[in-house]
């Protein structure tokens, strides 16, 4: 029985020395601070990750890509296609005689030099379409990054939020446990004189213990946390990420749903990608339609040559490359007839796919409407939770004040004691978990509102 108890004792021994260590490991933001570290703050953090994510650069070669086809739709539309070419061969053998136009066997070199341009008149607007599209590409392009940087700003907030929490409640416990430790060292100078009983010093020995575990795993939940953020910063590893961990302010902001709504459905990236993708089906549509029609063109050229013969007299190289020269222009019209249904087929997927993006748009408006509805009814609704879990902290926090002065008056036992305390440190997690719920909330509103999660902060 002796030795279980030494055991015991040395546990708790152990358990009592870890929250000086753990004060140790979380003062090291306040470390990096004191050497010179930046501390980051929310929009700090936002920027970071924007400047760095892989997901903005992947999107911003998308763009180029984007850039590179209006440039070439607006080549195709406003400027002809120029071609020049050249050839030069020797013939062995029987060949004819381009001056009497009869045959006769010699070696022979001919050169020739060629240039035309040519320019469609009328593709089925083929090309108007495709300059229109684009246009509407680069819009595409331009907000599927707004959408990509309101995502990573989005899960950098929650990650942020989510290390202050940990944070926040990692200290709490660690006050908890200064506490603990020193009604326990007063418990046992009672224990000494008589007036405290073995069994409530263990019982706040145990008590003690159990901070210290909690305290651990919250701070190991904090620095998971921390973790997590860094990664999606692409904070660089054998860099100290130091985090501005003060409580943010909050303040409501009641608006109506209706507004955010239309307006959501108006602006909101997602719903303005739908729309683009949508007319640029109809768009191409319609241009499937019209290469059912003749396709005009106009086209111009100059072309000249030299040939030798030999054994023979011929003229000079310049004097050819004049003479010979000759110009053309071409007026063609081509209409096709039996294309093996190819043109047919090309319409009916063209109907299908704007079908298709007509559905996605319907859908997407659809889901941007509930999703904001939502998010208003989740902000309002933390908010009153928020609200309530002040109140409860506070109350919690003068409970716990009352039943420490009257545990060491020895009013009261250890049991009824640790109960306090325990409803006290829940009570200060779920005034931050619910202060956090609300700002991500409201957050969420505000950009469905036109706000730019970056620029809230």
């Amino acid at each position: 029985m002796m030795i279980r108890f030494y055991i015991f004792f040395y546990v708790v021994a152990m358990c009592i020395s870890v929250p000086a260590a753990g004060a140790e490991l979380l003062d090291t933001a306040d470390q990096a601070i004191h050497e010179g570290g930046k501390v980051m703050t929310l929009k700090d953090c936002m920027e970071y990750a924007i400047s760095y994510s892989t997901k903005i650069r992947i999107q911003h070669a998308a763009s180029g890509d984007a850039q590179i086809n209006r440039r070439d739709a607006a080549l195709a539309l406003f400027t002809p296609q120029i071609s020049a070419s050249s050839y030069a061969y020797y013939n062995f053998g029987r060949s004819i005689d381009p001056q009497t136009n009869t045959y006769f066997n010699t070696t022979s070199f001919h050169n020739s030099y060629s240039v035309s341009a040519g320019y469609d008149l009328f593709d089925g607007f083929s090309a108007v379409n495709n300059f229109k599209i684009s246009k509407t590409g680069m819009l595409i392009a331009d907000s599927q990054q707004e959408q990509v940087e309101a995502d990573i700003c989005l899960a950098v907030m929650e990650a942020y939020y989510n290390v202050v929490y940990f944070k926040r409640l990692a200290d709490a416990y660690e006050e908890q446990a200064v506490t603990a430790e020193t009604s326990l060292l007063k418990a046992k100078r009672q224990e000494e004189l008589g007036q405290k009983g073995h069994a409530d010093v263990v019982q706040m020995e145990a008590e003690l213990a159990d901070i210290v575990y909690d305290q651990t795993n919250t701070f190991n939940m904090y620095r998971n946390q921390k973790m997590t953020l860094a990664d999606l910063m692409f904070w660089p590893v054998d860099e100290e990420l130091v985090i501005d961990t003060g409580l943010p302010v909050w303040q409501v902001e009641p608006e109506g749903a209706e507004a955010v709504v239309d307006f959501a459905l108006e602006h909101n990236p997602a719903v303005k990608i739908a729309s683009w993708q949508a007319m640029n089906a109809q768009r191409e549509l319609t241009t499937a339609k019209w290469q059912l029609m003749p396709r005009i063109g106009m086209y111009a050229g100059w072309s000249t040559s030299y040939y030798t013969y030999q054994g023979s007299a011929t003229a000079s190289f310049g004097n050819q490359f004049k003479n010979n020269g000759g110009e053309f222009l071409e007026l063609s019209l081509s209409l096709p007839i039996w294309g093996r249904m190819n043109k047919h087929s090309a319409i009916s997927r063209k109907k299908n796919a704007l079908e298709k993006a007509s559905a996605e748009l319907d859908q997407k408006r659809r889901d941007v409407e509930s999703e904001v509805r939502r998010a208003i009814q989740d902000r309002d609704g933390a908010a009153m939770a928020y609200l309530q879990a002040q109140r409860k902290a506070e109350v919690q926090e003068e409970a716990y004040n009352l039943n420490l002065k009257k545990m060491e008056q020895g009013l009261i036992s250890t049991l009824e004691f640790q109960t306090a305390n325990n409803n006290y440190l829940k009570a200060q997690a779920d005034e931050m978990n619910s202060l956090f719920k609300y700002l991500i909330k409201q957050a969420v509103v505000r950009y469905y509102n036109g706000i730019q999660y970056i620029n809230q902060f």
